[in-house]
């Protein structure tokens, strides 16, 4: 498998940190480096390209296409390499303000760490409770600290309908194949979540979901589900100007947070979230002390943490 696209500038710094300890001494022409990660080659050439090769490219690919999204608000298609144009019959205008409307907004957390589930929240906010949420600073819940998200939490679920879908690791392993891969799994959430919303609250304005995939590719996603929801405004950074998406975020990361304590106090001792070094370290851990099977049990084993702890 090879998984070649443009890397944006801002992240070239991090991409040759990452890698700098499993460079090759020699690289390609006109490459800046190219390194060896388990079974996958990567190769950074001067234009800017980043080349993955490899059985698990598309695993290695996907942290850094994660990130273009998450700070370049660029949309890549994994398998491709190509930057998807955005919808514009379905997208907002940047900034758009969604404070006057009714809606129900999506958002899930678990994603990006190898321990703990995927959760998946949906939320209907009208529009007299803006005023309150904003009083909150309601914002993505990435910005906001574990004990500030415990701390409003309460307040928010006391007066905002939602809905909640937790999918277990080990849900998550027996689902995803070569032909289902993480946005897939993601669109079968979120879907799930919207449709249960929906048949709650009924009388709202829009449906808002941040965008993860084009909406073209989102509802490919879907084909095959029994039931699947349209009319939904796919925008980019959704949490920063959709009270209902930003609530949707906050509920699931504090689902999250309760799963992974539940899961600390069960082993007697604490989870690191995440996927880096020291998650590699606890799941070395977790097998000597529980053996393969209790990683299988909390763990999603398509990471690349996977290959380092066994190794």
């Amino acid at each position: 498998m090879t998984i070649v696209f443009k890397l944006s500038d801002n992240l070239k710094p991090a991409v040759i940190k990452y890698y700098h300890d499993l460079c090759l001494e020699k690289k390609p022409p006109y490459s800046v480096f190219q390194a060896k990660e388990a079974d996958t080659t990567i190769t950074l050439y001067e234009s800017g390209k980043i080349m993955f090769q490899g059985i698990s490219a598309d695993i290695d690919a996907a942290i850094w296409i994660d990130l273009e999204k998450k700070h370049n608000n660029r949309i890549i298609d994994l398998k491709t390499g190509k930057e998807l144009k955005k919808d514009k019959s379905s997208l907002e205008p940047k900034k758009a303000n969604f404070d006057k409307y009714n809606t129900i907004g999506s958002d899930e957390v678990g994603t990006g760490d190898y321990f703990g589930p995927i959760v998946v929240s949906a939320t209907y906010v009208s529009n007299e409770l803006s005023s309150f949420l904003h009083e909150l600073k309601i914002m993505d819940s990435k910005k906001l600290t574990d004990d500030k998200i415990k701390e409003i939490t309460p307040k928010i679920i006391a007066k905002v309908p939602y809905t909640t879908i937790i999918l277990k690791p080990s849900d998550y392993n027996k689902y995803y194949q070569s032909d289902i891969n993480m946005n897939k799994i993601k669109a079968i959430l979120h879907n799930k979540a919207l449709i249960s919303m929906q048949q709650k609250m009924p009388n709202y304005d829009k449906i808002v979901v941040d965008q993860f995939a084009s909406p073209k590719k989102y509802y490919e996603y879907l084909q095959g589900s029994k039931e699947i929801l349209k009319n939904i405004t796919f925008t980019p950074k959704a949490e920063d100007q959709c009270l209902s998406v930003a609530c949707a975020s906050i509920i699931s990361r504090y689902v999250f947070l309760k799963e992974m304590a539940s899961l600390s106090q069960e082993l007697g001792m604490e989870v690191p979230k995440g996927a880096g070094a020291n998650v590699d370290a606890f799941g070395k851990q977790i097998i000597n002390q529980f053996g393969q099977d209790k990683l299988k049990e909390i763990a999603k084993l398509n990471f690349k943490n996977t290959e380092k702890i066994l190794n």
